[in-house]
């Protein structure tokens, strides 16, 4: 029945106030469906940019307990280590501790990466000449040599092989391993091994 106002009522309930109070739930419901799609990133933003124009990996035996760890300075005297992980163009991936921590519990069963490897990319060209060195950080034997392959692979456009050897590493010493020089293109032009300390102490 309509009032003298114009409006229709039904016993105590007031038809256009629910109307207006279900257009408000609705527009709050809107509002915040549209905010949390603008947080929420994309699968886009969320995709990262794996490319690398060299990598350099060292690798010593599987399940030994040695710390050996990586070094590379770049031609502008940066360097990346254990310590300083990210320097210009170049990133340490992994700092492998030898047996330490290998082993992870997962819903009640225990996972072990035997593995022991270090890695560290260039993600891009930079001129001159590049220092890699390797470090026995921890030594279990004084008297034990580890023997500790180094390869640097030059991946685009295919991948090529730049050096490659196996050190035998004794005693918490550090070996330069090979220097190897790039030009503008990206091009291997001079490779030598002559000594630089790069370990901090």
């Amino acid at each position: 029945m309509r009032s003298s106002d114009g409006f229709f009522y039904e016993g105590e309930v007031f038809y256009p106030f629910q109307d207006m109070l279900f257009n408000a739930l609705l527009s709050f419901t809107f509002m915040f469906l549209v905010a949390f799609m603008l947080i929420n990133p994309s699968e886009e933003a969320e995709k990262t940019d794996p490319k690398a124009e060299f990598l350099i990996t060292a690798v010593w035996p599987d399940n030994h307990p040695d710390d050996i760890d990586l070094y590379v300075q770049d031609p502008m005297g940066g360097t990346v280590w254990y310590h300083q992980r990210d320097s210009g163009l170049m990133h340490l991936d992994r700092d492998d501790r030898g047996t330490f921590r290998d082993k992870v519990t997962v819903a009640g069963a225990t996972i072990e990466n035997p593995i022991n490897q270090e890695t560290v990319t260039l993600r891009g060209i930079m001129p001159g000449q590049y220092i890699v060195n390797i470090h026995q950080y921890l030594a279990t034997s004084r008297d034990e040599q580890v023997p500790v392959s180094v390869k640097v692979e030059k991946l685009n456009p295919t991948v090529s092989l730049v050096w490659y050897e196996t050190f035998l590493i004794r005693g918490r010493t550090e070996e330069t391993i090979v220097r190897f020089t790039l030009d503008e293109k990206g091009e291997v032009t001079a490779l030598s091994d002559e000594f630089k300390r790069l370990v901090r102490r």
